[in-house]
C-alpha cells in the first residue's frame, strides 16, 4: 500500500511540532504558485502554475563609457574577464560606477543560468560583493595567503555559490550598474520565455543530470515548470513522468545522504511536486487523455520522503496542514500505539488503533514506530464509485520499512466527517394501543448501512423485525432486535442482514413487555453509510474488511476495519420519507390541504375530456385506414402495385377534385386508373392513402409515374407530398418525390405532371431520410404531439396515446413530488457546467433514478399498443346483394367491347408485337380479333426463354378467353349471322383457349413465379387480445402514482405542495417541449447516418386485397383457379 497524499498548490503552509511553531514560507520574490489558464494560438490551451519575472525594460540613465553585456530589472550584469584579487575586483567595479552582486536570490539564479549557456562563461568563476553567503566552504591550501576576511564567488555550471577565505586567489568579477541605459545595451536579456531562445539542452535533462544536487535539480525543476506553463498541449505524459521521478530521485538522494533540508529547499521541492500534479489535473486534454491512477501515488511518495526527513527533527507530532487536507505524524515505540488516538479529535478526522494485545503480534519486534495519517477533502481517486465526504490514510513505518496490518482481532476506528451533511427527516407517528409501526426503506445499493433510529418519548422497549417484500409478522421476518433505553434506540442494519439484495425492505416496530400508555410516539429516522478502501492492486474501491460502525452519525461516519489503506466513506441520500400506515390520517387533512387533489382532479378532467376527443377522432379515422382495391382494374390482371399517395400537411393540401394515375416502366405501361374508393374520402391533408392497382403484365422498373386530376369540386387545388410504388411481386420499392401543387392557381398552375423515380442516392440521403423520419417521429414518437395527427394506419390510436400521456404525466408526478426538495449535497461533483448552469452528481443520480423508475413501465405499455397485430375482419361474400354477384348480361356489344379491351391492354407492351385492333363493330370483326389472338398465342410459343412477363400475359389472354368462351356460351345462334358462323366462333375460341392453356402451363413451369420469402419482421406483433394487458399495466401504474402523489402532497403541506406545483410545471414544459423533440430529432439523425429509410409496410390487408382481385378473376373467366 502506498501513502496517499494531496498537497496544495501554495505547498507546505504550517508546521507544528513540541519543539515549537516553525513556518515554512515561499520565497519572498515576485515568484508565486497559482493556476493560471490562457489560449494560445490556432486554439491551443496553456495551463500554468508559476509567474514569469518582469521583462528587462531601458530607460535614461547616466551615460557611462563602458558597454553592457545583459540587463535584468534595470540592472547591468558585466562580466570581467580579467585576473584580479577580490580587492582589485571590487574597486576596479567601482571605479566604472558599479558595484560587485550582491543579491543572489531564485529569479537572478535562473537569470544567471540562462545567460551561461547561450555565452561562453559558464567555465569561469566570478568575485562577488561583500554580504553573499556561499552555500559550499573551499578547502584551503598551504600555500595560499589567507586573509582575515572570507569571499565568495560564483561557478555557473553547476551553479553554485562558494564562500573562500583565501581572497587574494585571481578572478573574474561580476560588477552590476544600475539605471542601466538602453542605448548603451550590447546585448540586452529578457528573462521572459516568450522571447528567449530555446536553449540547446533540454530542461528535463539538466534535472536528470543535476539529481545529486537538489539545488540545481530544483533551479532546472522550476524552469522546466515556466516552460510547461507558457507551452501548448503540456505537461505531456512522457514529460510528467520524467518530471516527478527525477524529482523523487533528488528527494530520495536526500534521505539516502542523510542530509536535513532547510525550510527553503523543503518549500520549494513541495511547491514543485503540488504544480506538476496541478498542471497534470488541468491538462487541456484531460479528457482525452485521463492522468494515471498512479500519478497520485507518485507525487505523494515524494511528500511520504519529506516527511521522513523532517521528522528527524521533530521526533515527536507535527502536522502540516494544506487547503485539500492535513498531514499527521509522529514516531512512537510499539507500545505506546495502545489506544493511540491519531489525527486530531477537534479536527473531526482522528483513527482510533485497537489495544496493544491485537497490535503486539505484528509491531512487537519494532523499536520505534512513525505514523504518517493524511486526510483529503476531495477523493483523490475519482472512478464511478461515488465518493462522499473525507477520505483519510494511515501508513506505518520503521526505518523507512512500511509495515502493513492485515486481520487484526480487534477493529481500528476510523472517523469520517461528512461536511455540509443534511441531517434525516423526523418522523413522528402516534403508536396506538395493540398497533404497530411500519416503515418502508426502498434499497437501491445492496452494500449500503442502514442506520434507523426508533426513538419513543417514554421508558419502553421495543422489538424491531425486518423483512423484504411484505410487512413481517410473527412468523415471517429475516432479522429481529430489542431497542431499549439502556441500549440505545438505534439498529444498525448492515448488508448481511439485507441479503445484499435491492428492493423494498420493511421493519415492523412494537412494544416488547412493556405497558402502553396514551400518547405514547416514536420519532422515526434513518440514513445510509458505506465504508470503502483504495484496493492499490486493482485500482478499485472495496469493502473488504471494512464496516459501518454504531457510532456514526449523519454528519461523521465510523469506519471499523482491520487492515491499513486508503479510507473512504460515502452517503446516499433517499427519496423523501411518507409513512403509509399515516394514510388514513393524512388523507383526514384534505380539507386543509387540498392543493395537489386539485391539480390532480384538473388532470383527470382534462384527460376524460380529451379521451372522448380521442374515441370519436378514432373512430373516424378507421374507416379512413382501409386499403382501397381499384375499381377499374382488369378483373383478369393479376400482377399488382401497391400505391401510396401521402399528401402534404400545408394548409388546404387535400383535394376534392378526381385524380387519375398512370405507371410507365421499363417493360410497358399501365392504364389510366382513377385513385378513388367509394366508401371513405381520399387525399384529406396529411393523409397517406394506399391503393392495389393491377396491370396484365409486369411493368419492369417503373420509371414515370403521371398524376392528374379533373379540377373539381370546392378544393380542387392539391398538395402531393410523395407517392411509393411497391411491386408486390418482387418486393421492390420506388419514390417519387413530388413536392409541389397540382392547381390552376398555386405552383406553376399546372393539374397534369409526370414524375421520375428517386435514384438509389436520393433515397438515402440523409435530407431525405431525416425529413421523413422527423416527420413520422413527431407524429408517433412524441407522445404528447402524436395525440392530434398520428399516423394514419398505426395501430396505436389517439385514446391510447391520451391515456400514455396520463399515465407519463402521473408517474413524473409521483416522482418528482418523491424526489423534490432532497438536500443538497454541497459536496457533489460537478459533471457538466454551462454558463451559470451546473449539473451536479446527486441531480445526474436522481434523474438516472427517476427514469429507472418511471420509464420502463410506460414505455413497456407504448410498446404494447403500438405493436398489437391489428384485427383485419375477412369481408364474407356471403352477404353481399344478388345484385352484385349476378353478371351483367351478355350481348354482342358486350363481347366485341371486352375482346377489344383484351387486345388493346396486350398490344401495350412492346414486347408483345400486338398491333391495336381497330374497333370491333360486327361478329364479322370478332373472327379478325380472333385471329390476332392467335398469332399471338403462336408468338409465345415460339419464345423459348420463359420470363414473368410471359408467364402473367398468358394467365391473362387465358382469363379474356375464358371470358369469352362464357360469353358465347350463353348466346344462341340467333345473335349470329348464321348457325354456322356461330359455331365457327364458338369452336375457335375452344381452341384457342386450349391453346392458350398449354402456352400458360409451359412457361409457368420453366418461370415459376417468385416464391414470397417470409421476411423476418422488424416488429414482433403481439396477438390482439393483449390490448386487455396494456390497459391493465395502464390503469394500475396510474392508480399507484395518483395515490402517492396525493399522499405526499398531504404530508408535505399546504405551502411545500405548492412550490412544488411550480417546479411541476417546469418540469413538464422541459419533457414536452425539450427532452421530447430533442429525442425526436435524434433518433431522426441516428437513422439519417445510417442511410436506413422508412420500411415500406406489409400487412394481412395488402393480402386480402389481392385475394379480392383473385376472385373478380375467378368470375370473371369462371375458373377459380386463375
Amino acid at each position: 500500500m502506498h501513502m496517499i497524499i494531496i498537497m496544495s498548490l501554495l505547498g507546505v503552509q504550517e508546521t507544528r511540532s513540541s519543539q515549537g511553531l516553525e513556518k515554512i514560507t515561499a520565497i519572498s520574490e515576485k515568484r508565486s504558485f497559482g493556476v493560471r489558464r490562457t489560449s494560445g494560438e490556432q486554439g491551443s490551451c496553456l495551463v500554468g502554475f508559476l509567474f514569469l519575472p518582469e521583462n528587462s525594460a531601458a530607460f535614461s540613465g547616466n551615460d557611462l563609457p563602458v558597454q553592457c553585456q545583459s540587463v535584468f530589472r534595470n540592472v547591468c550584469f558585466e562580466f570581467v574577464r580579467g585576473s584580479e584579487t577580490w580587492s582589485q575586483a571590487r574597486s576596479s567595479c567601482a571605479n566604472r560606477g558599479g558595484d560587485l552582486l550582491k543579491v543572489v536570490n531564485t529569479p537572478i539564479q535562473m537569470f544567471l543560468k540562462n545567460i551561461s549557456r547561450e555565452g561562453n562563461i559558464s567555465n569561469f568563476t566570478w568575485w562577488l560583493g561583500e554580504g553573499v553567503q556561499g552555500q559550499h566552504q573551499e578547502p584551503t591550501t598551504k600555500n595560499a595567503e589567507v586573509s582575515k576576511e572570507k569571499c565568495t564567488y560564483i561557478k555557473l555550471d553547476p551553479f553554485q555559490l562558494i564562500l573562500t577565505s583565501d581572497c587574494n586567489q585571481r578572478r573574474g568579477s561580476l560588477c552590476t550598474h544600475n539605471e542601466w541605459s538602453a542605448s548603451n545595451t550590447k546585448n540586452t536579456m529578457v528573462s521572459s520565455h516568450a522571447t528567449r531562445s530555446r536553449p540547446k539542452r533540454t530542461l528535463l535533462s539538466d534535472m536528470l543530470a543535476s539529481v545529486e544536487n537538489i539545488d540545481s535539480l530544483l533551479l532546472a525543476a522550476e524552469e522546466e515548470l515556466l516552460r510547461m506553463e507558457i507551452t501548448a498541449d503540456e505537461p505531456t505524459n512522457e514529460n510528467r513522468d520524467n518530471f516527478i521521478k527525477y524529482l523523487l530521485l533528488g528527494t530520495v538522494k536526500l534521505l539516502d545522504d542523510s542530509t536535513l533540508p532547510d525550510n527553503d529547499t523543503v518549500t520549494k521541492i513541495v511547491k514543485c511536486s503540488t504544480s506538476i500534479l496541478l498542471l497534470s489535473m488541468n491538462k487541456c486534454d484531460i479528457k482525452n487523455n485521463p492522468n494515471p491512477t498512479s500519478l497520485f501515488e507518485q507525487v505523494f511518495e515524494i511528500f511520504r520522503i519529506i516527511s521522513e526527513l523532517v521528522v528527524s527533527k521533530y521526533p515527536e507530532q507535527f502536522i502540516i496542514r494544506h487547503p485539500t487536507g492535513i498531514i499527521y505524524q509522529s514516531t512512537h515505540t510499539p507500545a505506546g500505539l495502545s489506544n493511540a488516538v491519531l489525527g486530531s479529535e477537534q479536527d473531526g478526522v482522528f483513527i482510533k488503533l485497537p489495544s496493544f494485545a491485537a497490535l503486539k503480534s505484528q509491531l512487537g519486534g519494532y523499536d520505534s514506530i512513525t505514523y504518517q495519517m493524511s486526510t483529503f477533502t476531495k477523493n483523490p481517486h475519482p472512478t464511478d464509485v461515488q465518493i462522499s465526504g473525507t477520505v483519510c490514510s494511515l501508513l506505518l513505518s520503521s526505518k523507512r520499512k512500511e509495515i502493513n496490518l492485515s486481520n487484526l482481532s480487534e477493529m481500528i476506528e476510523i472517523f469520517l466527517p461528512y461536511p455540509n451533511a443534511s441531517m434525516p427527516t423526523n418522523n413522528t407517528i402516534v403508536l396506538e394501543k395493540n398497533t404497530k409501526a411500519l416503515t418502508t426503506i426502498n434499497v437501491s445499493d445492496p452494500d449500503v448501512t442502514i442506520c434507523l433510529t426508533v426513538e419513543p418519548n417514554a421508558n419502553v422497549t421495543l422489538v424491531l423485525r425486518l423483512s423484504e417484500g411484505s410487512p413481517p409478522n410473527d412468523t415471517y421476518f429475516s432479522n429481529t432486535t430489542i431497542l431499549s433505553l439502556t441500549e440505545g434506540y438505534r439498529w444498525m442494519i448492515t448488508p448481511e442482514m439485507l441479503q445484499h439484495t435491492r428492493g423494498v425492505w420493511y421493519i415492523e416496530s412494537g412494544l416488547l413487555n412493556s405497558s402502553w400508555e396514551p400518547g405514547l410516539t416514536l420519532r422515526i429516522n434513518s440514513f445510509t453509510a458505506k465504508c470503502m478502501y483504495w484496493d492499490v492492486k486493482n485500482e478499485t474501491w472495496s469493502m473488504y474488511g471494512c464496516q459501518v460502525g454504531d457510532k456514526t452519525t449523519p454528519e461523521r461516519t465510523q469506519c471499523l476495519c482491520n487492515h491499513l489503506t486508503l479510507f473512504g466513506s460515502s452517503f446516499f441520500v433517499m427519496p423523501n420519507y411518507v409513512d403509509l400506515s399515516r394514510t388514513a390520517e393524512l388523507f383526514s387533512t384534505l380539507s386543509e390541504n387540498f392543493v395537489v387533489l386539485a391539480l390532480l382532479c384538473t388532470f383527470f378532467g382534462l384527460y376524460l375530456v380529451t379521451l372522448l376527443w380521442a374515441c370519436y377522432s378514432d373512430r373516424r379515422a378507421r374507416s379512413k385506414r382501409k386499403m382501397t382495391l381499384l375499381e377499374d382494374n382488369h378483373p383478369g390482371a393479376q400482377y399488382n402495385y401497391l400505391i401510396g399517395v401521402q399528401t402534404g400537411h400545408r394548409k388546404n393540401a387535400g383535394t376534392t377534385a378526381n385524380v387519375t394515375v398512370k405507371l410507365t416502366g421499363s417493360d410497358g405501361e399501365s392504364d389510366t386508373h382513377v385513385l378513388t374508393d367509394p366508401d371513405k374520402p381520399v387525399f384529406e391533408r396529411g393523409a397517406v392513402d394506399m391503393f392495389l392497382l393491377a396491370t396484365p403484365f409486369p411493368l419492369g422498373e417503373v420509371r414515370n409515374l403521371r398524376l392528374q386530376h379533373d379540377n373539381s369540386g370546392g378544393r380542387p387545388s392539391w398538395y402531393i407530398n410523395k407517392v411509393t410504388v411497391q411491386d408486390l411481386q418482387t418486393r421492390q420499392v420506388f419514390h417519387f418525390f413530388c413536392n409541389c401543387w397540382l392547381s390552376v392557381d398555386q405552383g406553376d398552375n399546372m393539374t397534369k405532371k409526370t414524375f421520375n423515380a428517386a435514384k438509389n442516392n436520393e433515397v438515402a440521403s440523409f435530407r431525405n431520410i431525416f425529413q421523413a423520419r422527423t416527420s413520422t417521429g413527431f407524429r408517433d414518437e412524441h407522445i404528447w404531439v402524436s395525440i392530434v395527427d398520428p399516423p394514419s394506419r398505426s395501430p396505436f390510436t389517439r385514446a391510447q396515446r391520451v391515456s400514455c400521456c396520463m399515465s407519463l404525466l402521473l408517474c413524473t408526478m409521483a416522482i418528482n413530488i418523491a424526489f423534490w426538495n432532497i438536500p443538497i449535497k454541497e459536496d457533489s461533483q460537478v459533471i457538466f457546467e454551462f454558463g451559470s448552469m451546473q449539473i451536479t452528481w446527486q441531480e445526474l443520480m436522481v434523474g438516472v433514478q427517476s427514469g429507472l423508475l418511471m420509464f420502463p413501465i410506460n414505455i413497456l405499455i407504448i410498446t404494447i399498443f403500438r405493436s398489437i397485430k391489428p384485427r383485419v375482419i375477412s369481408k364474407s361474400h356471403k352477404g353481399d346483394s344478388e345484385e352484385s354477384l349476378r353478371p351483367p348480361p351478355v350481348t354482342i356489344p358486350s363481347i366485341l367491347k371486352d375482346t377489344e379491351e383484351v387486345i388493346s391492354m396486350m398490344s401495350i407492351s412492346p414486347r408483345n408485337k400486338m398491333s391495336d385492333t381497330h374497333r370491333l363493330e360486327s361478329t364479322s370483326d370478332l373472327s379478325y380479333a380472333l385471329d390476332t389472338v392467335h398469332d399471338f398465342i403462336r408468338l409465345m410459343q415460339g419464345e423459348s426463354e420463359s420470363d414473368p412477363h410471359w408467364v402473367y400475359c398468358s394467365k391473362f389472354l387465358l382469363a379474356g378467353l375464358c371470358h369469352l368462351l362464357m360469353c358465347l356460351e350463353k348466346l344462341d345462334e340467333r345473335n349470329f349471322p348464321s348457325p354456322q358462323d356461330y359455331l365457327q366462333t364458338l369452336n375457335t375460341t375452344n381452341i384457342l383457349v386450349r391453346k392458350a392453356e398449354m402456352v400458360f402451363s409451359s412457361h409457368l413451369a420453366y418461370c415459376p413465379p417468385p416464391v414470397k420469402k417470409r421476411k423476418k419482421k422488424a416488429t414482433c406483433w403481439l396477438p390482439w387480445w393483449c390490448v386487455f394487458l396494456g390497459w391493465f399495466l395502464l390503469l394500475s401504474i396510474s392508480g399507484i402514482s395518483t395515490f402517492f402523489t396525493l399522499l405526499y402532497g398531504l404530508d408535505y403541506g399546504r405551502a411545500k405542495s405548492i412550490k412544488w406545483v411550480m417546479s411541476l410545471g417546469l418540469s413538464l414544459f422541459q419533457s414536452i417541449f425539450i427532452l421530447q423533440p430533442l429525442k425526436v430529432l435524434g433518433i431522426a439523425v441516428f437513422f439519417a447516418l445510417l442511410l436506413k429509410p422508412v420500411a415500406v409496410e406489409e400487412s394481412e390487408e395488402i393480402e386480402q386485397l389481392k385475394l379480392e382481385q383473385q376472385i373478380k378473376c375467378g368470375r370473371y373467366s369462371g375458373r377459380h383457379s386463375l
